[in-house]
């Protein structure tokens, strides 16, 4: 069995070339981020106990909440800020051509994590004496597609 490190992981993100198509290649990086959210979110669970159920209550599962806005958590560099004001400004662009913005976890050697959503502005995160200035980049997500192959011609 071969486990997997988090070194090299990348955020990246793609325009839609075709409305409702997710792109499969042409994903630009965000560059320093150190965080990912979890996206294995339990589903509700459903209860579909009846009458004839006499000892015990039945379940089924029902749908998954990754909990709203999800954070990337980032050092506050200059190139991590350009990439993601790029990113909220793509996104205005693409929603006004109907199109939405894909993002890609993707990790080295392995399949990528895919899901659409809206890139959030920036603000300024809370500071303490003696640390790393950091960030997070928030996205609402509004599709997940999940696990697939990952993309080809990444741009840096």
């Amino acid at each position: 069995m071969l486990e997997f490190s988090s070194a090299g992981v990348q955020l990246r993100w793609a325009s839609e070339a075709s409305a409702g198509s997710m792109p499969t290649s042409g994903y630009r990086v965000i560059p320093s981020i150190k965080g990912t959210p979890d996206f294995n979110a339990e589903p509700s669970q459903l209860d579909v106990t009846d009458f004839s159920d006499l000892v015990w209550k039945r379940s089924i599962a029902g749908l998954r909440d990754v909990g709203g806005a999800l954070a990337f958590s980032a050092n506050m560099t200059a190139s991590f800020k350009t990439a993601w004001n790029s990113l909220v400004s793509a996104y205005s662009t693409a929603k006004a051509d109907g199109k939405a913005i894909w993002f890609e976890v993707g990790i080295p050697n392995f399949d990528s994590f895919y899901f659409a959503g809206q890139p959030i502005e920036l603000g300024i995160a809370g500071m303490d004496v003696d640390s790393v200035v950091e960030a997070d980049g928030y996205v609402v997500p509004n599709k997940i597609v999940g696990w697939s192959t990952s993309s080809t011609s990444v741009i840096s």
